[in-house]
């Protein structure tokens, strides 16, 4: 029995030294990681234009309030009447209100957001800021109902209507999108982007600096429950839109400092697509879409067997205005993939912070704009936020 205890002691001996040294490993990977912040933070910077506190952490309290809009277009033709519609389907939702907090070692840590407008969805991003360089990540999805749907009907290339109704959809529309943004400083001895929008860094002096700026956005348009079957025949099947896009651009951004303490930024960069890959997935129908009422009493039943109507042919047209009276079947077809022209997108940034002592204010706002287009369709997505915060250096 005793050696059993000792055995054990022994054993609970091990445990404890081998529990303490991963400890001590870790204490020391962790002080290696703020020498390595530490450093970046004060490499090469001109301590008469920026001046780099001496405490490194910081915690923000932030309110933010998001604002989003999504254009969908789409054009049809019919050859055999020479008629021309233009349709657009655009989402605007309520700017959404949003409380949060980011915390952080000099320019690196993290942010959640806890939504206060009801279905705004969920917002998350990490941040990274040096001497030159900046990199920030932002993650949402959230769906939308409200729509506003409009449509211009042209007969031999002139305007014989137009329609424009606001309401409901009969089913949500799920939009997700992730962004990834990084850019390199110029003049990142005398300027910092940072300085308003991070305050990892005070900004003493105006300065100003070009900007070779990237970005990475994918996101997808989501409206695949075959209620919104009649948004889905005028897009010609379309129910699911997923685009990756990959942006460079150069930029200008400039801070200016009347008096000490406060700096006011502004920065543009227009960006253009080296990558823009769009996936689209569609649904095919047992009806199709005409531009006037035909004589449909002889189609008689649908077979799902053979996807065909009881007179044998595989669609029977319908109006808008109408809709049909039998079940709407549809299937899957394949999905297609293209690599579409270049875009060119716009970054636009404004950035104030007052800094007092260990504490700071700030207000920034942000605004993007993603074009994606596939045949005769096109999705604009246009986001916008601005935000308060008020932060502690510890």
């Amino acid at each position: 029995m005793r050696r059993a205890i000792n055995i054990v002691g022994i054993v609970t001996v091990c445990c404890l030294l081998c529990s303490l040294n991963a400890a001590g490993q870790i204490k020391r990977r962790i002080q290696q990681v703020q020498q390595y912040l530490d450093s970046t933070a004060k490499a090469k910077v001109d301590q008469h234009y920026i001046e780099v506190p001496e405490k490194p952490w910081r915690v923000i309290l932030r309110y933010k309030s998001n604002g989003i809009a999504v254009n969908y277009d789409q054009e049809l033709d019919f050859p055999e009447t020479n008629e021309h519609s233009e349709w657009k389907l655009s989402f605007e939702p309520p700017m959404a209100s949003s409380v949060g907090f980011w915390v952080g070692y000099r320019g690196t840590g993290l942010s959640y957001y806890y939504s206060l407008t009801k279905n705004a969805g969920r917002y998350f991003s990490l941040s990274s800021t040096g001497a030159k360089y900046g990199l920030a990540f932002r993650l949402r999805r959230f769906n939308v109902t409200k729509a506003t749907f409009g449509a211009v009907d042209f007969v031999n290339g002139q305007k014989s209507g137009e329609y424009e109704q606001s309401g409901n959809i009969p089913s949500p529309v799920w939009i997700r999108s992730a962004y990834l943004n990084g850019y390199y400083v110029f003049n990142g001895r005398r300027y910092s982007q940072a300085a308003a929008y991070n305050q990892s860094v005070i900004q003493r002096r105006s300065a100003g600096s070009f900007l070779i700026g990237a970005t990475w956005y994918q996101s997808s348009f989501d409206y695949s429950d075959i209620n919104n079957y009649v948004f889905m025949l005028i897009g010609r099947g379309i129910h699911r839109i997923k685009v990756h896009q990959a942006n460079i651009g150069l930029g200008y951004g400039y801070n200016f400092v009347p008096f000490r303490g406060l700096v006011i930024n502004a920065m543009t960069m227009p960006t253009l697509s080296v990558y823009n890959r769009v996936k689209i997935d569609k649904y095919d129908f047992n009806y199709e879409l005409t531009p006037e009422i035909g004589q449909v009493d002889d189609y008689g039943k649908w077979d799902p067997q053979t996807k065909t109507w009881e007179n044998g042919k595989s669609k029977k047209p319908i109006y808008l205005a109408t809709g049909p009276n039998d079940m709407v079947y549809y299937w899957d077809k394949d999905s297609e993939v293209d690599y579409s022209a270049l875009q060119l997108n716009v970054d636009l940034r404004l950035g104030i912070t007052y800094n007092w002592k260990n504490y700071y204010v700030g207000l920034q706002a942000q605004f993007n704009n993603f074009t994606y287009k596939k045949d005769d369709s096109k999705v604009t997505l246009t986001e916008a936020f601005a935000q308060m915060a008020f932060g502690v250096r510890l």
